[in-house]
């Protein structure tokens, strides 16, 4: 685990897996840190070197001052790759760091050879702004603890949250702590996306992933996204909410693990 620490921005906790093969950039969901990708880094990291970092505001990376913007958060995973000597990534984005990712390619074309967008959106048609103003008011009155339980609801279908409450309690954990300022800002990012006019001049490989029972970014966001990439599979993750690659890690990893096996290949010592 290192820091990095960028002039004019929070310092940026992150971890690299891996010593061989092209590069993955991981970046995680709101409320969440570099933990959310432990079981695709166990699936990845003999073939590919793995990157993943906390967004500012979460995890141990600084939180500079709210509101964030999605241009903000781009150039700060800019400033990393820079720093650690990275010309060119596959951009793997979970929600937020969907939207992160579709600024980032948007903004640094050259910088991405493919791009995984999993349960994310280029627009919010399913949660208006009323919504994220609300939870961004809740965060400032009351801190991150109200908020725990409504996301964890929306997050997992009842019957992971019944069957594995140790997993459930750890995602917990890590919204709780969330910092005020981490919260706010990404929420005020979250809610400016609005890519999709944008997405036909993304033109590397792209997958989008989703949940079957996703209703914070749901099918038809994915639909949405899949039909404006120009060269862009779909796929539906079965008995799976919003967070897919951790309560359907095998099918996540198996749609991720096939698509980066035939877009950006692995190296010739890989298993």
């Amino acid at each position: 685990m290192s820091t990095f620490e960028p002039a004019g921005a929070p310092a940026i906790h992150y971890t690299v897996d891996g010593t061989h093969g092209p590069w993955l950039l991981l970046s995680h969901s709101l409320g969440c840190d570099v933990s959310m990708w432990d079981a695709q880094v166990a699936a990845l990291a003999g073939r590919y070197r793995v990157l993943r970092y906390d967004t500012r505001g979460h995890g141990r990376s600084g939180a500079g001052q709210a509101p964030y913007t999605l241009d903000q958060l781009a150039d700060d995973a800019a400033q990393l790759m820079d720093h650690l000597g990275i010309a060119a990534v596959t951009w793997i984005g979970f929600s937020m760091g969907g939207m992160i990712g579709q600024t980032f390619a948007l903004k640094y074309p050259q910088r991405v050879q493919a791009l995984v967008l999993a349960d994310t959106t280029s627009q919010h048609d399913a949660t208006p702004q009323s919504v994220w103003d609300e939870r961004i008011r809740v965060a400032r009155a009351q801190g991150i603890a109200p908020l725990v339980d409504p996301a964890i609801g929306r997050w997992f279908t009842v019957g992971f949250r019944e069957a594995e409450p140790a997993a459930v309690a750890d995602v917990a954990r890590v919204i709780a702590s969330t910092s005020i300022e981490g919260w706010t800002g990404a929420c005020a990012a979250i809610a400016s996306v609005h890519t999709t006019d944008d997405l036909p001049r993304i033109g590397c490989p792209a997958l989008v992933i989703v949940g079957e029972h996703d209703i914070g970014t749901p099918l038809a966001a994915s639909l949405e996204m899949h039909r404006n990439l120009p060269q862009s599979t779909l796929t539906v993750i079965a008995d799976a909410a919003h967070m897919t690659c951790i309560e359907q890690p095998a099918r996540f990893n198996r749609a991720l693990r096939m698509f980066l096996d035939s877009t950006v290949g692995v190296t010739s010592d890989a298993t």
